[in-house]
C-alpha cells in the first residue's frame, strides 16, 4: 500500500479543508470558497471547530448540512451552539470520539477551547486552535505562566506521531512569532508543519520556513487565500 494522498486548500487565518482518500475534512473555518466542493464531493465530511472565537468559528458552517444532511460537525465543549442534531458532537481537552473509521481525540489548548488530533486515511492530523505558546511582551510572571502552560500541554501530546500539524505561527507576537512553533517541531517532529492564524501576512510563513531551515520537517510556506497544494 502507498503513501496516502492529502490535497489541502488554505482557507483564511486558521482555516483549511483537507482532503483525503475517503474524506473530506474542514477546519476552523472563518471564510473562503468550500460551498460547491460540499456539496458536490462524494467524500465523508466532518467539519471541526476549535473553539468560539470568531476567528475560528462562522455560524455559516451549519448551513452546509441543507446540502449535505450527512455532514458531522465536532465542536469544543465550550462551543456549545443552540441548535441540537445528532450529527453535532462535542469533545472536552483528552475526550476521544469515533466516526466511522475516523478518530479524533482533543487536547488542550493555552486559550480556551481545544486542539484536535485526527486519526483518518492512514494519516495523524493535527489541528492546534489557538494552543500556542502565546509569548507577549508582559509582565515577568505572565510570561513565565504562558511557557509552563504551553510546555506542559506539548508534554500531554509526547509519544503521539504527527504527520501533519497546523500551528499558529503570529506576526503580533513580533520577535516571538514562531517561539511556540520552534518548540512544537523539536518535541514532536511532525512530519509536515503548516504554519497558520497569521490573518492577513502571509508573508510570516515564508519567514519562518526560512528560519527552520535545517530541520528534518517540512515548513510549507502559504502566500494567498484559496491556495492548494498535495502532500
Amino acid at each position: 500500500m502507498g503513501t496516502p494522498t492529502i490535497r489541502i486548500k488554505y482557507l483564511y487565518h486558521s482555516g483549511f479543508l483537507v482532503e483525503t482518500d475517503l474524506h473530506l475534512l474542514i477546519f476552523d473555518y472563518y471564510q473562503g470558497a468550500v460551498q460547491q466542493i460540499i456539496k458536490e464531493s462524494p467524500k465523508k465530511i466532518v467539519v471541526f471547530c476549535s473553539h468560539s472565537h470568531p476567528d475560528h468559528y462562522n455560524p455559516a458552517i451549519l448551513e452546509w448540512q441543507k446540502d449535505r444532511v450527512d455532514i458531522q460537525y465536532v465542536f469544543s465543549r465550550e462551543n456549545i451552539i443552540s441548535q441540537s442534531a445528532k450529527n453535532i458532537n462535542y469533545l472536552s481537552p483528552y475526550e476521544e470520539l469515533e466516526l466511522g473509521d475516523l478518530r479524533v481525540k482533543a487536547f488542550n489548548s493555552t486559550d480556551i477551547g481545544v486542539s484536535f488530533l485526527v486519526q483518518v486515511d492512514g494519516m495523524r492530523i493535527f489541528h492546534a486552535g489557538d494552543l500556542n505558546w502565546w509569548y507577549w511582551i508582559d509582565t515577568p510572571e505572565e510570561m513565565a505562566k504562558a511557557e509552563r502552560d504551553f510546555k506542559a500541554e506539548v508534554q500531554h501530546l509526547k509519544g503521539e506521531t504527527i504527520d501533519i500539524a497546523f500551528f499558529p505561527v503570529d506576526p503580533r507576537l513580533e520577535e516571538n512569532y514562531g517561539a511556540g512553533g520552534e518548540y512544537f517541531i523539536r518535541e514532536l517532529k511532525p512530519k509536515i508543519f503548516i504554519p497558520m492564524h497569521f490573518g492577513d501576512s502571509p508573508e510570516i510563513t515564508g519567514k519562518f520556513r526560512k528560519k527552520m531551515q535545517g530541520s528534518p520537517t517540512r515548513i510549507v510556506e502559504l502566500t494567498q487565500m484559496g491556495q492548494e497544494f498535495v502532500i
